[in-house]
């Protein structure tokens, strides 16, 4: 396979994840914001001021300028987003589009779990076109094994209605958001998100690390893998579906030498950076599910610009490739697909991030298995990433 480039210096951020809203109406038990091991952001304010919202976008801007980015993506995060009122987000996202600098184009997404969706928060996505992503685990007995609300109620009703109401206007509609439980049937899940008729379903692994490993049934057995396995030939069995299921098309990519969509998967360095409630500038959320203050640099928006965290101690890792993985990775003949896993599945307490993946061996398998498939369609992944530039 092609080795990566090497970037020439730090790789622009070009994702920038706004946490506008501190607080959920509903109560994930996998929730790695407020039900894992760093609880910074129960302390941090219930959403973005505007002044805040104004400072970000100053620094956005002065990044997108600096680094002449054509595109850049601003994604509104939570919490629940939505928490925050239409009112107040028209002010966040006008202040961002303010200061955008001429040639810049903002692509606005937004991550929800649906529930408070009405035809008032369609109508402000038409004016600034914002994406929406909806968080959704499958059927109502596999969504409410883990997404109930704070009395321990059902949210599936309350979600599906929101997904049905953006359906309305297709083109706000970005896909959907599922975490892979075991417990819960891979194709019944999967053939009841696509009949929602999204562009696309994310399938997210359980945050997990090697001091808190995800639940097994038998950790012999590649269980993750294999789950998604099923979901794979359910989705190439069916030539009607139209979705994209990205983990899976960025299998293909990676293993043809192209680079993927997502920063769980390959060796591409990630542009994304998080700028919570407060105003903080911080490495990726997930990270929360690692360690109290792993996410935390030191810097916010209204003392630092965004490029200082381009060169963070705490975020060299962008920067060295497979130089930051663990040997064994690095001797893998499929590191250039699974990229080592996703950063913080990595994490132990005793060798930091140079760890093989907690599913390495669900990530070995479920390649093979993508990869076997496309061999048998008469392609061979491994001579197409040959003749790839």
């Amino acid at each position: 396979m092609t080795e990566p480039e090497e970037p020439e210096g730090p790789v622009p951020f070009q994702t920038f994840i706004l946490k506008v809203a501190n607080r959920c109406n509903i109560d994930c038990d996998y929730c790695f914001v407020f039900n894992s091991k760093d609880q910074a952001a129960r302390r941090l304010p219930a959403r973005m001021d505007l002044a805040v919202a104004r400072a970000a976008a100053r620094r956005i801007g002065e990044h997108a300028s600096a680094h002449r980015l054509r595109t850049i993506h601003v994604v509104l995060h939570g919490g629940e987003p939505l928490l925050v009122g239409v009112g107040h987000m028209a002010g966040l996202l006008e202040a961002v589009r303010e200061e955008a600098p001429t040639g810049t184009r903002v692509l606005f997404e937004l991550q929800t779990n649906g529930t408070l969706l009405s035809g008032a928060w369609l109508d402000l996505f038409e004016r600034y076109e914002v994406a929406v992503g909806v968080s959704l685990d499958g059927p109502p007995p596999a969504n409410d094994r883990h997404r109930l609300t704070h009395t321990g109620r059902s949210s599936a009703a309350s979600a599906v209605r929101g997904i049905e109401l953006l359906r309305s206007r297709p083109h706000l509609f970005a896909g959907l958001l599922a975490v892979v439980d075991l417990a819960n049937d891979p194709v019944e899940v999967h053939d009841y998100l696509a009949a929602f008729e999204p562009p696309v379903i994310d399938f997210g692994l359980p945050h997990a690390t090697h001091d808190d490993p995800p639940h097994r049934s038998d950790p012999s057995v590649p269980e993750y893998g294999l789950w998604m396995s099923r979901v794979y030939d359910a989705w190439l069995a069916r030539p009607e579906y139209r979705h994209s299921v990205r983990m899976l098309e960025d299998i293909v990519a990676l293993s043809s030498g192209v680079r993927g969509s997502v920063e769980t998967l390959g060796l591409a360095p990630p542009t994304s950076v998080v700028i919570e409630s407060d105003g903080s500038i911080e490495a990726v959320d997930t990270l929360r599910s690692v360690e109290e203050g792993a996410t935390w640099l030191g810097l916010d928006v209204l003392r630092h610009s965004v490029d200082e965290a381009l060169s963070h101690p705490k975020l060299l890792h962008r920067q060295h490739g497979k130089e930051a993985l663990a040997e064994q990775c690095r001797a893998c003949p499929l590191v250039d697909v699974c990229g080592g896993g996703y950063l913080p599945h990595r994490f132990s307490e005793a060798q930091g991030y140079r760890n093989p993946s907690v599913y390495c061996a669900d990530l070995e398998y479920l390649i093979r298995h993508v990869q076997g498939s496309l061999r048998q369609h008469g392609w061979n992944p491994c001579a197409q990433a040959a003749s790839s530039p």
